[in-house]
């Protein structure tokens, strides 16, 4: 709930931000009606930096890869237990 409260936050101040600009002729008019498309580009921009940001600092986790044999192991043990041919070589 508090990161919605958060989102809808930013987006209250992006847009009186934008009302102040078209009401104060700051900036021309006509380019202050495509402030909210620059936005949407820019937020598009930004995900795929944080995504492109994220694959190159993905973390390695060798604890989480141990439980994670650890538990293919017992999985295999048990299926073999039933009967079941579970060799992937």
């Amino acid at each position: 709930m508090k990161h919605i409260l958060k989102i809808l936050g930013l987006l209250v101040t992006i847009s009186a931000i934008w009302i102040g600009l078209l009401q104060a002729s700051i900036v021309s008019s006509s380019y202050a009606w495509l402030l909210p498309v620059y936005l949407i580009i820019l937020l598009g921009c930004y995900g795929l930096f944080m995504v492109g940001v994220g694959l190159m600092f993905f973390p390695t986790c060798p604890q989480e890869s141990h439980l994670l044999q650890k538990d293919i192991a017992e999985a295999k043990d048990f299926l073999k237990r039933k009967g079941i041919d579970v060799n992937s070589d």
